[in-house]
């Protein structure tokens, strides 16, 4: 039997749940047609076409509820481009968009453990469904989608041509190819056994050395989320190949479970989030490619974002988490780049999504024009901007959605002023509960939407603050 309707619910990008127990054929014939509907309300007048794209990751099954999605949408009525292979979700962004598409429908996960499998809403603008789509969607779950007179046609198409066509446009792609079959810029990817796996090969060429490669449906034991406890084995990698004394520079690159998300080693094998890659990306695309426009960061973003920006008199918009805040935004002003905490980058100069391979591609651009280490050219930044800062997040997974919901309301009854010794002096609710501390330091305090994982954030002067301040959250949740 499905479950009910109304406990099917989108996060901050799509529904997810458990494959076998909430994630089902039946249940997601439940949903994809409503969603199709409800792209044809949205962008129907504007892309005057009936075809919605549908993808999938390398998840397990990912492939065959692809197909079930195809099909059950082309019996309400619309046409199907569907995928021949796995690719990663900004592909079938790309593809919505370049196709003239109401959107796209992809089956994935993302970054969630292997058990989990989801399906993410696409705008024909090719960028996540914001908000008031999904809430239509939700609202609309009971009400069953009638077959349509006349099948739409379902067709194969391979994402990854028009997408790596695409990609290539946007950064000087043969001296990238050159820096790398020279041996001056030496590049590690860990595709975490996800939908990035060959894609930096097509971009680059076959010197790219990519591990994790195979598809895993398990992802090796852990989650295809490019943080440092999933990345040993690239951490181990770059620290040999430092060890090793070869000349030239180096770097790690990680990509999540479908590719949206992405982390980096430097060539001293220090792990490097989105929270080091934004304030540099931010530099390199306005100092060396002229780029202008509005910095958009989420509320859980390190507080050098908007200094560099400063540096370079961009205005700077926070969002809450979730990256289709900021495509939001990114549809309403221009805009540099959007980017999260956890990964998520994307540029004015591309669509409002957030694209690993794309931001991969500026990253290697970013080090090969400045000749810096990506160590070093932070280094750099935190010297012009007079600011240095240690960051650290925890994941704690919680007993119940019960505990979720019960500290949650003592957050909005009991409000905290003072945190591990430091008073509070600031608490912005944007999402969830961020404070800022006497010392400069701020918690985040954010519950996540599909789990019933509490997330802990922490930028401090110093990784000793950072870590005492999350220890005495922890034990606070506990």
């Amino acid at each position: 039997m499905p479950v009910a309707a109304n406990s099917i619910k989108f996060g901050t990008d799509g529904w997810r749940g458990v494959i076998g127990d909430d994630f089902t054929f039946e249940n997601l014939a439940l949903v994809a047609p409503v969603a199709a509907k409800v792209l044809n309300d949205t962008y129907g007048k504007t892309v005057d076409s009936p075809t919605i794209i549908v993808g999938h990751d390398r998840r397990f099954m990912a492939e065959d509820f692809a197909r079930k999605v195809a099909d059950v949408v082309s019996t309400v009525g619309f046409d199907v481009l569907l995928t021949e292979t796995y690719a990663p979700t900004p592909a079938f962004s790309w593809a919505a968009k370049q196709q003239n598409a109401l959107g796209a429908l992809v089956i994935t996960a993302s970054h969630n453990p292997g058990q989990y499998l989801g399906l993410k809403v696409k705008g024909a603008f090719g960028g996540s469904a914001p908000p008031e789509v999904t809430k239509q969607i939700e609202a609309l779950l009971s009400v069953k989608v009638p077959p349509a007179l006349t099948p739409g046609k379902i067709e194969k198409f391979n994402p990854w041509q028009s997408y790596c066509q695409a990609l290539e446009g946007k950064v000087n792609i043969n001296k990238l190819r050159d820096a790398i079959s020279s041996g001056k810029l030496t590049v590690f990817a860990d595709v975490m056994h996800g939908a990035a796996s060959g894609g930096l090969a097509m971009l680059l060429g076959d010197e790219v050395k990519e591990i994790n490669s195979n598809r895993d449906p398990m992802f090796g034991g852990s989650a295809p989320e490019p943080l440092p406890k999933n990345m040993k084995q690239l951490l181990e990698v770059m620290r040999n190949h430092r060890e090793a004394a070869r000349g030239g520079l180096a770097v790690g690159l990680a990509f999540d479970g479908d590719s949206d998300r992405i982390a980096s080693v430097d060539g001293a094998g220090n792990f490097l989030s989105s929270q080091v890659l934004i304030p540099i990306l931010i530099d390199h695309l306005t100092l060396r490619r002229g780029f202008t426009g509005e910095v958009v960061k989420t509320v859980s973003g390190s507080d050098l974002m908007p200094r560099v920006a400063a540096l370079h008199k961009l205005p700077v918009f926070e969002t809450p988490v979730g990256y289709k805040y900021i495509a939001d935004r990114m549809l309403a002003t221009e805009v540099l780049l959007g980017g999260e905490e956890s990964g998520g980058i994307g540029y004015g100069s591309h669509i409002p999504e957030r694209d690993a391979l794309l931001s991969a591609l500026y990253v290697l651009e970013a080090i090969i024009e400045s000749g810096l280490d990506l160590g070093d050219y932070y280094r750099h930044l935190q010297d012009q901007t007079g600011f240095t800062s240690a960051y650290d997040r925890i994941d704690l997974p919680l007993a119940s959605m019960e505990v979720r919901s019960r500290l949650l309301q003592q957050l909005q009854t009991q409000p905290l002023t003072e945190i591990a010794g430091q008073p509070v002096i600031d608490c912005q609710t944007i999402d969830g509960y961020k404070f800022r501390l006497a010392d400069k330091s701020w918690l985040m305090i954010r519950f996540s939407g599909t789990e019933p994982v509490l997330r802990l954030y922490c930028e401090a002067p110093t990784l000793q603050q950072v870590h005492h301040t999350l220890a005495w959250a922890k034990q606070w949740a506990e």
